[in-house]
């Protein structure tokens, strides 16, 4: 649980910011590996960021934690799932980016708190407020507009949307760190990553022994997945996850940007337009969350 005290939650601050700093340029360093097929480049990105996460398990003497989370039947099936959840997730983002999918991608991810909100009420009981009934259907007009005119790209939204949504109501269900558990994930898919690698360099040779530089970007794939995630856990327990969730548009916003800016992609009428619905859903989201965070203080 966070500190209650201000001074506590101002440290999560720059660890909140970081993460999805990182998370929103992560296609800029997408562009490095974008000769990489996204099913390979995923296996890959899962081999490297397995040893980065034990070895900051290590220096941050999580060991036991993850011991116990291995012994936990239970906590091991959960994050099972959670990890082709996170899998899925990767595979598809990835995918967009690489084909010039960066609104689709983008808009997945400012769907994402929406998404989660009505999880929340269906699966575990909670209640909306007014307000959040307002931003889940005005976010639901929002995309209604893209079935005729980006029908096509819709499910790339969608899709990442409600597998990271449910990627974060399944570690919910288990008692396990942000590291341990991501740590788990990565060795559990471990064993069908290698198997990926091996057929992509059995059968059309491995993009990773192309160039020195192509390799050194493809490791660095695990440190952009594994740091972030570190950084969000640091944040999450020093500041409470209403005042966190100010954050979690900004990594969204600046992929928007990019797609605008470093992509150059054009912006369809009806993309527009379900932007604009977004973001007005997601500012009364926010304001909601400040309104309920000033009541509660």
């Amino acid at each position: 649980m966070p500190d209650g005290s201000p001074s506590q939650q101002r440290s999560g601050w720059a660890p909140a910011i970081g993460a999805y700093l990182i998370w929103g340029f992560l296609p800029l360093y997408l562009i490095l590996v974008r000769a990489v097929p996204a099913f390979e480049f995923v296996a890959w990105r899962i081999i490297w960021t397995l040893p980065i996460c034990l070895v900051i398990v290590a220096i941050r003497g999580q060991r036991p934690d993850v011991r116990a989370a291995f012994a936990d039947r239970r906590a091991l099936g959960w994050l099972a799932l959670s990890s082709a959840l996170i899998g899925v997730n990767w595979l598809v983002y990835v995918w967009a980016i690489q084909n010039g999918q960066v609104y689709a991608a983008s808009l997945g991810y400012y769907i994402n708190p929406l998404i989660n909100v009505l999880l929340g009420t269906l699966l575990l009981g909670e209640r909306l407020t007014r307000a959040q009934w307002v931003a889940v259907g005005i976010a639901g007009v929002g995309v209604a507009m893209l079935i005729d005119s980006a029908f096509s790209t819709l499910w790339i939204s969608l899709t990442l949307a409600v597998t990271f949504g449910s990627y974060g109501l399944v570690r919910k269900r288990v008692t396990v760190g942000a590291l341990p558990g991501l740590t788990i994930e990565s060795a559990l898919l471990l064993i069908p990553s290698l198997a990926l690698a091996g057929w992509y360099a059995a059968t059309r040779g491995s993009a990773f022994f192309v160039s020195p530089a192509l390799s050194a970007a493809i490791i660095l794939g695990g440190f952009v997945t594994a740091i972030p995630l570190l950084l969000f856990a640091i944040a999450a327990r020093r500041m409470p996850y209403s005042t966190l969730g100010f954050f979690q548009f900004l990594a969204p916003s600046i992929v928007f940007v990019l797609g605008l800016t470093v992509f150059e992609q054009p912006l369809q009428p009806a993309q527009a337009a379900c932007f604009a619905f977004i973001w007005l859903a997601a500012a009364i989201f926010v304001w909601d969350l400040v309104r309920r965070s000033r009541a509660a203080s």
